[in-house]
């Protein structure tokens, strides 16, 4: 399995330790250049999306669509508000934060539903939920 990691600091020390039983390539990338994104079987971005504005986030998405073989997986791991809106503390602090730091972006957090709705916007088939610990949540997408 391959992953690109948008973000190198803890993934490269993931890398130096994993990389005896599996094939883990850590790339840094300017995501918004004109270039596509390299093509592996998984992307992540971790706490990436939360700090753009819609047509960003969805831009992202794209490119990470365009860049998965059939059957590859997109992972935003995030501080995803619950759909509802009500019980991630959290996820709904850190979204004002977000709009607070990086007013001119836009930038906000985002519930499950939220993302499945936009992955389903670029082309994935389907998307799955994966609670981790404390705040955090990994969504997926699948091409």
């Amino acid at each position: 399995m391959v992953m690109t990691p948008m973000e190198l600091p803890v993934f490269k020390r993931i890398a130096a330790v994993v990389e005896s039983w599996c094939s883990l390539q850590v790339q840094d990338i300017d995501f918004f250049a004109d270039s596509p994104f390299p093509s592996y079987d998984v992307i992540t971005m971790g706490m990436i999306l939360h700090d753009w504005g819609l047509e960003k986030k969805k831009l992202l998405m794209q490119k990470a669509y365009d860049a998965l073989p059939a059957g590859g997986a997109f992972i935003a791991i995030e501080m995803l508000i619950d759909d509802q809106r009500q019980q991630n503390i959290w996820g709904l602090t850190k979204s004002l934060d977000m709009l607070m730091e990086f007013e001119s972006e836009g930038s906000f957090d985002f519930t499950f539903q939220d993302f499945t709705r936009w992955a389903k916007e670029v082309g994935f088939k389907r998307t799955e939920l994966i609670y981790l610990t404390g705040a955090n949540s990994a969504a997926v997408a699948y091409k």
